[in-house]
């Protein structure tokens, strides 16, 4: 591997918060402040890249892209395993970095830098070979499939670092090019791994530039990027495919979801409560396919309950810098006032019933204690759209069939679950679920060997498997006839 790294550039930490351009880091004129969620106060500053520094950052990528993609699979791959290795070996230099600018707890910060090394790894080892359809008296056809050029990727600031990667490890295993926006929210640790790997990828090849709205509307309507990935809202979703189509970019949406899991009478109650907690409050919330709705059989309804408000209750919540947490804040203040939106009408409406939390605590930072409300109707906001925060809604079924309709009776389609006893009736449930994955006894596992995406307006495409990174290549037929 020695013979193919890049030594000959100037130190990257020649320039301290710059972006990644051709292999450098690059300063620029402007910044905007990053907050800590966790005080509600900035803590230190971003540089904002302009319009011309994602020209040059384009540009370099478009001028990298023969060469890395003339490198085969196996060449690409060994790139991508000492990038991985350098971002698990920096795990515990980058993870307070990354809960000063997220909230998260800093063993799950730890925990998502080392595991996005893992899954660069787990991506890069996918089989992507081309295939023959026909081979007989009418001639041979085969697939075969090239990259598409220069990507652009958007990250979300859930969670910024792994879902980054997850881009960087596809676009640039299938031979493309990337240019790589992180959220403002959460920009400063990705810019950090982009120091890491100026001197470990040839120049071009990954290109890091942070910035606002505008930088992401710039990179959408782009004409020298040539597929867009993007993680985010339903909404500003809407607005990526919008833009993209004016220059028929190749685009992979992975949105929002608000994900039901359905408690049968004959589940094991123990772990339904277990999984729920852990699915429903991770990462505060924040997650695209957590539990954001629980619907239970109106016989195991109380007991269920009375098990899930211990298994809640037992979250700790607080600065994600100190040691034994379970929840941070929320991880900034737009979605802070969002959640709180949801909770204050919730709260307000008849029936409704907080069996823990429900608190907003006082003081600094944008905590909202975990929160478990009964008694809602399907038409509360809290139930019928994305709530992303740890305010949950729990509401009973009388059948199976009830349940299923009032699940599926939404406009996304990430992910949901069943708890049973009962494989068979699980998986015939589960069957009928409108959801892009349905997990059974769990919820939220996602390999990135695997395909992961929504139906209905959580998604447009896959990420993950070899169908997902499919979609970072282009199609060709060759067709010959006969020998």
């Amino acid at each position: 591997m020695s013979d193919i790294l890049v030594q000959d550039r100037p130190n990257p930490e020649d320039v301290i918060d710059g972006h990644l351009i051709d292999g450098r880091i690059v300063a620029s004129t402007r910044s905007f402040e990053v907050i800590d969620p966790a005080t509600g106060q900035p803590f230190s500053t971003c540089p904002d890249a302009d319009a011309e520094q994602l020209d040059a950052a384009v540009a370099a990528a478009r001028r990298a892209f023969p060469a890395w993609a003339a490198l085969g699979f196996a060449r690409r791959r060994e790139y991508l395993h000492v990038l991985a290795d350098a971002i698990t070996a920096a795990a515990d230099e980058l993870a307070p970095l990354l809960t000063r600018e997220h909230g998260k707890p800093i063993e799950q910060a730890r925990m998502e830098l080392s595991l996005s090394g893992h899954h660069i790894k787990q991506l890069a080892a996918l089989g992507l070979s081309d295939e023959v359809l026909r081979d007989d008296e009418k001639g041979r056809v085969e697939l075969r499939y090239h990259p598409l050029g220069v990507v652009g990727a958007i990250a979300p600031w859930n969670f910024p670092v792994a879902l980054a990667m997850h881009k960087v490890a596809q676009a640039l295993y299938t031979g493309n090019t990337l240019v790589l926006k992180p959220s403002p929210y959460t920009p400063l640790t990705t810019l950090a791994i982009g120091r890491l790997a100026a001197n470990l990828l040839p120049a071009g090849v990954l290109n890091v530039v942070a910035g606002g709205n505008d930088l992401g509307a710039w990179m959408t309507a782009h004409p020298g990027i040539d597929k867009i990935t993007f993680t985010g809202s339903v909404a500003t979703g809407k607005k990526v495919m919008a833009s993209a189509a004016a220059t028929l970019k190749r685009i992979t949406l992975e949105l929002g979801g608000n994900d039901a899991t359905l408690v049968l009478d004959d589940a094991d109650l123990d772990a339904a409560a277990a999984g729920i907690a852990r699915s429903g409050f991770y990462n505060c919330g924040q997650i695209c396919m957590a539990i954001k709705r629980v619907y239970v059989a109106d016989a195991v309804h109380d007991a269920l309950l009375d098990k899930l408000v211990i298994a809640v209750g037992k979250l700790k919540v607080g600065p994600g810098s100190q040691p034994g947490m379970d929840m941070g804040p929320i991880q900034n203040r737009v979605q802070y006032d969002k959640v709180r939106a949801y909770l204050t009408d919730a709260v307000a409406r008849p029936g409704a019933q907080v069996l823990l939390g429900g608190q907003v605590p006082e003081g600094d930072g944008y905590f909202i204690q975990p929160t478990l409300i009964a008694g809602l109707a399907d038409d509360a906001p809290l139930v019928c759209e994305e709530q992303f925060g740890p305010v949950l809604p729990v509401l009973s079924f009388a059948s199976v069939d009830d349940a299923v309709t009032r699940a599926n009776d939404s406009r996304f389609g990430l992910g949901a679950s069943v708890w049973s006893r009962d494989e068979a009736r699980a998986k015939a449930v589960a069957d009928r679920l409108m959801a892009g994955t349905v997990w059974i006894n769990r919820h939220g596992l996602n390999e990135s060997d695997v395909p992961f995406g929504g139906m209905k307006e959580s998604g447009y495409g896959r990420e993950h498997g070899v169908l997902g990174i499919r979609s970072y290549q282009e199609l060709q037929v060759v067709s010959r006839p006969a020998n």
